[in-house]
This record gives C-alpha cells, structure tokens and sequence, in this order.
C-alpha cells in the first residue's frame, strides 16, 4: 500500500486541532486510515509490526510524523507493507495498492485509488474486462492544498438513509474500531527517528 500526499503548513494552519497530537492524533489517522481500513477489510487484522517513522518537513508544524515505512504481518499469514507519507510535491501523488495473489497481480492506483492500473489474472485477458465504476469523483480542492477525493456527500447521504431505516452501505461501528486497534499498534510498534 502506498499513500503518498500532500499536506503543505498551510493545510495544518486552516485549523486548531490539525498537527496536534492530542486532537489530531497523527497522520495515519488524520490522512490515511482509510487505506488502514482497507488493508484490515481485505487482509483481517494485524499480527506484527515493524517499521520507521520520522517528521522530515513539518518541523515546528506537527508535533508526529510526516512520514512512515512499516512492514505487516496480518493474523491470516499474509505479509505486506505501508509506506506513507504527506511531503509530496504541490499535489497529491499516489494512493495505491498491489495484490500479489496465487491466480494474478492487480493493482489500483492512481492519486485516490481509483484507478485500475495493473491487472494480470488468471482468466483474464485484459484489464478493460474488469468492471470499473463508471464514476470518477474529483479531489476537494481547497486554498493552498488539494484535499481527499471529495466522495464524503456519498457517505452523508448513507447516514440518513440508515437513520430513516433503509439499507445501506456503512460499515459497522466494529469496523472502524478494528482500524483504530490497528493504527495503535502501528504506532506503538514503529520507531520514531
């Protein structure tokens, strides 16, 4: 899994509880725990960490890191890795992940993992075969910095659906604990240089 985006001192300004360890809490959750949730819901959960983490260009900025490379090891046996980071130039760079599996490699990429950008199967012939959301939501563009895909309408429109008792696509609160237990043990786990 890669996350490599930006997040200039301007980003970090716009707001109190932004770069504070007490309210924000670190990158991994303030930027990238969707790409923790995803690994756990694709993977399950972790076993054992081990990695780095350092601030190299928020310095007096944030009070955690900018940056991390960790190694994982999920309670199914599989092994992979994390490499994050908000020092990309100007812009977003790069959200993606490749699967290495016994039938095929596949990886989605793209700056918000929305783009199907390597796909090798067994069964496949080519990766226009595999069906792509017709759909491609933009990043948030806000002064100084460009946001997440701005996708979040999507996910309010679910809430009031579940709270008016129709079906929906939201994930248990269990879910979203299980990603916390992770992002902890990541951070408990990894050096700080």
């Amino acid at each position: 899994m890669n996350a490599f985006w930006n997040r200039n001192a301007a980003y970090y300004s716009n707001a109190d509880w932004r770069g504070s360890k007490e309210l924000d809490g670190g990158t991994l959750y303030t930027q990238f725990s969707h790409f923790v949730d995803l690994m756990i819901w694709l993977f399950g959960d972790l076993k054992r960490v081990k990695g780095f983490r350092s601030n190299a260009n928020h310095q007096g900025v944030i009070e955690f890191e900018d940056q991390g490379v960790v190694a994982l090891q999920f309670e199914s046996g599989i092994l992979g890795t994390l490499h994050y980071t908000v020092n990309a130039y100007e812009q977003n760079l790069e959200g993606s992940i490749t699967v290495f599996g016994e039938n095929g490699t596949v990886k989605v990429g793209g700056a918000y993992l929305n783009e199907m950008t390597y796909l090798k199967a067994q069964g496949v012939k080519e990766v226009d075969e595999v069906e792509a959301s017709s759909e491609v939501v933009g990043p948030n563009l806000y002064p100084g910095y460009q946001g997440s895909m701005s996708n979040h309408p999507m996910v309010y429109d679910d809430l009031v659906r579940l709270m008016h008792g129709a079906p929906t696509l939201l994930p248990l609160p269990e879910e979203g604990l299980r990603t916390v237990m992770a992002i902890e043990k990541i951070y408990n786990a990894i050096h700080v240089e």
